[in-house]
């Protein structure tokens, strides 16, 4: 017979292999680190400028970057702290490198989910992510998923629950029950309203008093920051629907949101969720908090299948919401919730496979103009860079043959430049903040 000792065994044993695979992924101290890019990719990759154009530049501007420059002395390399740097100063054909963000805008907000596990979300959120960086956002990133693959890729791993999205929901739950009993306490007609009380396993925890910047983690990534997940956020589900039966009142769903809204609009220009494979507590307050909503999906029929429900149950979860419509606080955020865009996009797409392409026509017809033009297509490069735990952008094409990485990079930055151009759209529609 096993129970749930045999499985916490079984943890701990994993735990240790764990250890050993970040040594060998990242560096002996287990910390990742973001490598240097060649001038050749500053050049033609990121700043989107001849390479000779480039090196004049740099001779011309002493007081530029001069990066690390190889033993043979033909290659410069540069951090993205030094490419970021070049991009504030340097001007081409009298036009600013700095990427557009609409003026008199908070962050806009993404969310990346879907119903099926593997349908590729949390690789489509750390490319997209560490694409909108080398264009020079500054992203957050919240995982919301339990099993943690967008936080361990960008090489968080030793992570408590209190500074997940967990933490940032129970926090939310002891604010807002204060500010019920507040409002209670100051009725005119002067009767003792009934206070709502939490738990002290709740009240006590001490979540009600970090600041919000208390759940944000750096990465690897200068620009890059992340609310990280680990797996014993996972019963969030369980608590979420306790808290919900001591204080019925609390609107659940808009945690995330009211955090988000208490940072700085300057703080970030990007944010993007990975979310878990299932609709509950967790990708309610992502799909609530999001400006728009990207949907995943491999280019088999049971992932179409998958989409589909997703999509149903979605909307479902979504009206069910609008019964706290009469009691929930006007503010930042309202009811019923509504998406300034929705994409669908495939992965895992080989161009050379009948069925995919049979697959990607009847996406098309039944999304149409949701459908993204560009799909992920699966190369070796890909399936490389997941199984080191990186995306194809962290990747030096040392490693393998230039094509090889060209190919992959390439099928990334047409999404992402597609990618871009929807959420630059939908930031434009974005109600200044009051």
């Amino acid at each position: 017979m096993l129970g749930y000792q045999d499985l916490q065994a079984m943890r701990d044993s994993s735990l240790k292999m764990q250890g050993w695979i970040r040594r060998q992924t990242f560096s002996p101290d287990s910390e990742k680190r973001l490598r240097r890019f060649s001038s050749w990719e500053v050049a033609e990759l990121i700043f989107k400028v001849n390479q000779n154009t480039f090196r004049g530049r740099l001779a011309a501007e002493p007081g530029l970057p001069a990066g690390e420059i190889e033993e043979d002395g033909r290659q410069r390399w540069f951090s993205l702290e030094e490419v970021n740097e070049m991009r504030r100063k340097m001007k081409v054909n009298r036009k600013s490198l700095m990427p557009a963000r609409p003026k008199g805008k908070r962050a806009v907000r993404v969310a990346v989910a879907n119903f099926k596990g593997g349908a590729g979300k949390s690789t489509v959120a750390l490319h997209f992510a560490h694409a909108a960086a080398l264009d020079g956002y500054r992203v957050l990133a919240i995982d919301f998923d339990p099993q943690a693959t967008l936080s361990h890729s960008m090489g968080l791993s030793d992570v408590s629950e209190e500074h997940t999205v967990w933490g940032i929901m129970a926090r939310d739950l002891i604010r807002e029950t204060d500010r019920m009993n507040r409002a209670s306490q100051g009725a005119e007609t002067g009767r003792a309203v009934p206070l709502r009380r939490l738990p002290a396993s709740i009240s006590d925890t001490g979540l009600g008093d970090l600041r919000a910047t208390d759940f944000i983690k750096p990465t690897s990534w200068p620009t890059i920051d992340i609310v990280p997940s680990c797996a014993n956020a996972a019963f969030v589900e369980f608590a979420s629907a306790q808290y919900r039966h001591v204080n019925p009142d609390w609107s659940f769903f808009a945690a995330v949101s009211r955090w988000l809204d208490s940072l700085p609009d300057d703080a970030y220009d990007m944010v993007i969720f990975d979310c878990p494979p299932a609709i509950g507590y967790q990708s309610m307050n992502a799909v609530f908090a999001a400006d728009v909503l990207y949907i995943p999906s491999g280019p088999g029929y049971w992932e179409y299948d998958s989409t589909t429900s997703f999509i149903g149950q979605l909307a479902e979860a979504l009206a069910d919401l609008s019964d706290f419509a009469a009691d929930f606080p006007a503010g930042k955020s309202k009811l019923p919730k509504e998406f300034l865009d929705i994409r669908f996009m495939l992965t895992r797409y080989e161009p050379g496979n009948d069925l995919h392409r049979a697959m990607r026509e009847a996406f098309a017809k039944v999304f149409a103009d949701r459908m993204t033009e560009h799909p992920i297509e699966h190369t070796r490069a890909v399936e490389q860079s997941g199984r080191f735990l990186s995306s194809i952008y962290e990747i030096d094409y040392r490693d393998m043959t230039r094509e090889t990485w060209r190919r992959a990079r390439a099928t990334f930055d047409r999404a992402y430049e597609e990618f871009r151009g929807h959420v630059l759209t939908a930031w434009d529609k974005l109600e200044d903040r009051a």
